[in-house]
C-alpha cells in the first residue's frame, strides 16, 4: 500500500475513534455543544476507546453505538451547574439545560412529562414518543410508556439527549428522540457520600451513594428518601428509589453487568383545574371540602351509588385523589469481545410498573410487566479500503397488561365504585438494526442506518356501564399487527477541530399502545381500535463551532413532516384522555445551544428552541345532540406545543484563594405561550420565572470526610404565578346551533391546568467519604 494512502487510513481511523476534542462530559457544566461527529471524549493514556457504560473494559473492545454518536443530534447533559451544586428535586430541573427539551409538571411529586422537539407535549401523564435508556438498558416499556417518578437525579453522572426520528438507531416510540441515562459508577463515587437537602412546603430529601472497585468487581449503589408536603392543597407525597449498577469483569474479554431499579411511590393529586379557575386560585387553597370550598376550587361530580344516577360534586380532598405505584426493573448484560475490533453484547431485563391509581372520576389498577431482550455486534474495520464501523442488533420486547377502571364513589377517602372496564392485551415488538459509519476522509464521516420492526398487539376491553334497568356490557377486540421500516443518512464534514457542519436525514415511527385502542372519545373505555402507525421524516442542518476550550456554539434548524401522527386531549373533567390520528402535520425549528467561559471564573450558559407545528391535513368531527359538523383544522398549530423555550445562566466560581469553590449563578426559565384545542381558540398563558443559587465546596483534610458541598436556591425568585401543566382540551359544539363553543366554554373547562411553585427555598449539603 502507498504510504500516503497509509497516512489517510490512518487519519481517517483516528477521527473516527478519537471522539471530539472537547473536554470529557463528566468533566464539564452543561454541555450545549452537539455531539454529532465522534465520541464524548479523547480516550485516556492506554486506552483505545472509551468503557461502554462507565464499566471496566480492557483496550480493544469495541465502544457501543450510543457512545459515539456519529451524525446523531446529542447533547451531553454533566453534574456541575445541574446536579452537583444545587438541590435538583426533579430531573427536569436538569434536561432543561439542553436545546429542544420541554418540561411540564406531571401527576404528582417529582412526576414530570419530557418532550424533545414538542413530541410528548401534549401528554400529561406517561411519557410518549421517546425511548429512554439508563446505562444502556431500555426504560421504555414495550407499550412506549415511560415515567420519571423513577429518576432521582442524584444518582447520575451524565444524560444524554437525542434529538430528531431515532428509530434507525433506537427502534419503536422513538420519533422525538431518545434520552441516555448514565448513573455515577463506583470507579466515579470512590467512598461513599451522604446527604439531605431541605425546603419550602415540606420538602425534606435524603439520599447516599456507595461505591467503589475491587479487582474484577465494581459496583455503585444509590438509595433516596423524598417527600413533601406541596405547594398546593392535597398535593404530598413520598417516593423511595433504589438503583444498583455493578459488573464483574473475570477476563480481558468478558464482562457481566447487573442493573437493578426499584422505586416506590405515594402521592395526592390536586385537582387540575381549568383557566378560568387557575386565575382565580391558582393552587386550590382552601379546598378541602365542595360546601364550604373557596372562590375558583375544582370539583369533579361523582355517582352518588358510584354506578348511574345522580351525582355529588367532591374535592380532591373529598375524593381522596392520589396513586400508588411501584416500578421495578432488573436486567443484566453479557458483553464479549471476539477480538480487539468486534464486541458481541446481549442483554435481557425484566420491568414491572404496577399502579393503583384513583383520581378524579376513575380508578385505574393494573400490573404490567414486561421482558427487553437486545444483541448486538459492533465491529470496527475497513470497508472498501475505509476505516469503519458496524453495528447490527436484533431486539424482541413484550409486555402483558391487565388494567381494570371504576367509577369512583364519593367520600371516606379514595373509594372505588362500579367497575366500568376490565382490560387485558399483549403487545410485542420485534426488529433488526443496522449501522455503518464510514470516514470517507480525514474531513468527511458518512452513516447509514436503518431498522425495521414488526409490532403486534391483541386484546379484549370489556366496557360495562349501568342504569336502572341494569347493566351493559359492550366487548372491543383487538388484532393489530404494524410492520414498519426506518431508514437514516447522515454526513459530517470537519473542516479543521474548530468546526463540524452536518447534514441528516431520517425516520420515525410510533404505534398506539394497546390502551390508546380502547378509551373512545367520549373520554370512556371502549372501542378505538382503528388508530394507525406515527410516522416522521425528519432533515437536521446544523453546526458547531469550538474555536477555543472556553467556548462551545451549536446551531441545528429541523424540519420534520409527521403522517398520522398521535394526538391525546381530554373530552373533559375527570374523564380518560384519548387519542387520534391527526393525517398529515408538520414540525419546523431551530436550537441553539451555547457554553461560554468568557473569564476566569464566569461562565454563561445557553439553550433556546423554537418549534413551530402546524396540522397540514385534518378534519375534526364534532357532535352534540342530534347535530354533527365537520371543521378543518389545517393550518392551524398544534396545542400544546410553545413556540420558544429558553434556559440562559450566568455564574461565576471564585477560581483561587482563600475564597476557591465558593459560587453563584442566576438562571431564568422561559417558555412561551400555547394552544389548548385544535381551533386555536384558547391559549395558556407563557412565563418567565428566575432562579438564583450560592453553592460552595471543599476539599477535608484531617479526618474521615474528603469533600463537603453545600447549596441555598431561591427558586421563583420573584413570586412569578405560571402555568406548569396544561392538558389539551376537546372543542365542541352547541347541541341547538351547531356552532362550535368559543374561548370562553373553552376557558371554564376543567381538568387541564396545573399551576408551577410559587416562591420557594432549597438548600442542602453533600458529605463525601
Amino acid at each position: 500500500m502507498p504510504p500516503d494512502q497509509t497516512a489517510l487510513r490512518g487519519r481517517a481511523l483516528a477521527l473516527l475513534l478519537a471522539g471530539t476534542p472537547l473536554p470529557a462530559l463528566g468533566q464539564t457544566a452543561v454541555m450545549l455543544d452537539e455531539l454529532s461527529v465522534e465520541g464524548e471524549a479523547a480516550p485516556s493514556a492506554g486506552r483505545t476507546t472509551a468503557p461502554p457504560f462507565g464499566v471496566a473494559a480492557p483496550p480493544g473492545a469495541a465502544p457501543s453505538v450510543i457512545e459515539h454518536p456519529v451524525g446523531e443530534i446529542v447533547t451531553g447533559i454533566g453534574r456541575d451547574g445541574t446536579i452537583a451544586n444545587r438541590p435538583a428535586t426533579s430531573i427536569g430541573s436538569v434536561l432543561v439545560n439542553s436545546p429542544g427539551v420541554t418540561v411540564r409538571q406531571g401527576n404528582g411529586g417529582r412526576d414530570v412529562v419530557i418532550s424533545i422537539r414538542g413530541n410528548n407535549a401534549r401528554s400529561t401523564g406517561v411519557i410518549k414518543n421517546t425511548v429512554v435508556l439508563e446505562d444502556g438498558f431500555i426504560l421504555t416499556q414495550p407499550d412506549g410508556a415511560s415515567r420519571f417518578d423513577l429518576t432521582d437525579p442524584r444518582a447520575y453522572s451524565r444524560i444524554d439527549v437525542f434529538r430528531g426520528p431515532q428509530s434507525p438507531l433506537f427502534g419503536n416510540y422513538a420519533t422525538g428522540g431518545a434520552l441516555a441515562f448514565r448513573t455515577r459508577t463506583g470507579r466515579e463515587i470512590d467512598g461513599y457520600e451522604i446527604g439531605v437537602d431541605a425546603g419550602s412546603f415540606g420538602y425534606l430529601s435524603n439520599y447516599f451513594t456507595v461505591g467503589g472497585v475491587s479487582g474484577p468487581f465494581e459496583i455503585s449503589l444509590f438509595a433516596s428518601d423524598v417527600r413533601a408536603n406541596g405547594y398546593q392543597d392535597h398535593a404530598s407525597y413520598d417516593t423511595q428509589t433504589i438503583n444498583l449498577l455493578a459488573s464483574y469483569t473475570p477476563t480481558p474479554d468478558n464482562r457481566f453487568t447487573l442493573k437493578v431499579i426499584n422505586n416506590t411511590l405515594d402521592a395526592n393529586l390536586p385537582a387540575r383545574s381549568s383557566l378560568a379557575q387557575y386565575r382565580i386560585n391558582p393552587y386550590q387553597r382552601g379546598c378541602a371540602a365542595a360546601a364550604s370550598a373557596a372562590a375558583g376550587c375544582t370539583t369533579f361530580n361523582l355517582f352518588r351509588n358510584g354506578a348511574f344516577g345522580a351525582t355529588v360534586p367532591v374535592t380532591a380532598d373529598e375524593g381522596g385523589f392520589g396513586r400508588n405505584d411501584r416500578r421495578t426493573i432488573v436486567a443484566a448484560r453479557w458483553e464479549h469481545d471476539i477480538d480487539a475490533f468486534t464486541t458481541w453484547r446481549t442483554q435481557l431485563g425484566f420491568d414491572e410498573r404496577n399502579f393503583d391509581q384513583p383520581f378524579y372520576q376513575t380508578s385505574s389498577r393494573g400490573s404490567y410487566p414486561s421482558w427487553n431482550f437486545l444483541t448486538d455486534l459492533t465491529r470496527r474495520g475497513d470497508l472498501f479500503g475505509l476505516p469503519a464501523t458496524g453495528y447490527v442488533a436484533l431486539a424482541y420486547n413484550t409486555i402483558d397488561n391487565h388494567i381494570t377502571t371504576f367509577n369512583r364513589a364519593p367520600y371516606d377517602g379514595p373509594r372505588l365504585g362500579a367497575l366500568i372496564g376490565d382490560q387485558t392485551a399483549v403487545q410485542s415488538n420485534l426488529g433488526g438494526r443496522a449501522r455503518l459509519e464510514l470516514a470517507l476522509s480525514d474531513q468527511w464521516t458518512g452513516v447509514l442506518g436503518l431498522s425495521a420492526e414488526s409490532t403486534s398487539i391483541t386484546g379484549r376491553n370489556l366496557a360495562y356501564s349501568y342504569a336502572a334497568s341494569g347493566a351493559t356490557r359492550t366487548v372491543a377486540d383487538a388484532n393489530r399487527s404494524f410492520l414498519n421500516v426506518a431508514p437514516e443518512l447522515a454526513l459530517v464534514y470537519r473542516p479543521d477541530p474548530a468546526w463540524a457542519l452536518r447534514g441528516r436525514v431520517a425516520t420515525g415511527y410510533t404505534t398506539p399502545a394497546a390502551s390508546n385502542l380502547f378509551i373512545t372519545p367520549a373520554g370512556l373505555p371502549g372501542n378505538n381500535t382503528q388508530l394507525q402507525t406515527q410516522e416522521n421524516l425528519g432533515f437536521d442542518l446544523g453546526a458547531e463551532w469550538s474555536p477555543v476550550t472556553d467556548l462551545r456554539f451549536s446551531v441545528t434548524g429541523f424540519y420534520e413532516f409527521f403522517r398520522n401522527e398521535l394526538v391525546t386531549q381530554s373530552p373533559g373533567a375527570g374523564l380518560l384522555a384519548y387519542t387520534f390520528n391527526a393525517p398529515a402535520s408538520e414540525h419546523r425549528g431551530i436550537e441553539v445551544g451555547a457554553d461560554w467561559a468568557f473569564a476566569p471564573g464566569w461562565r454563561g450558559t445557553l439553550a433556546y428552541t423554537f418549534d413551530d407545528q402546524i396540522y397540514t391535513r385534518y378534519t375534526e368531527q364534532l357532535s352534540a345532540g342530534s347535530l354533527t359538523r365537520r371543521f378543518d383544522r389545517a393550518g392551524n398549530r398544534i396545542p400544546g406545543v410553545p413556540a420558544h423555550q429558553l434556559l440562559a445562566r450566568l455564574g461565576y466560581d471564585v477560581p483561587s484563594g482563600p475564597l476557591a469553590g465558593l459560587g453563584a449563578f442566576v438562571e431564568t426559565v422561559v417558555q412561551g405561550d400555547f394552544y389548548l384545542d385544535n381551533a386555536n381558540s384558547l391559549k395558556a398563558p407563557g412565563y418567565a420565572i428566575v432562579n438564583a443559587n450560592l453553592h460552595y465546596a471543599t476539599d477535608l483534610t484531617g479526618g474521615y470526610a474528603k469533600r463537603l458541598s453545600v447549596y441555598l436556591e431561591v427558586r421563583n425568585l420573584f413570586d412569578t404565578t405560571y402555568v406548569a401543566s396544561a392538558q389539551n382540551l376537546a372543542n365542541g359544539i352547541s347541541a341547538t346551533t351547531g356552532l362550535q363553543n368559543g374561548a370562553a366554554v373553552l376557558a371554564t373547562t376543567t381538568g387541564s391546568i396545573f399551576a408551577g411553585a410559587p416562591r420557594n427555598i432549597v438548600g442542602g449539603m453533600r458529605l463525601a467519604f
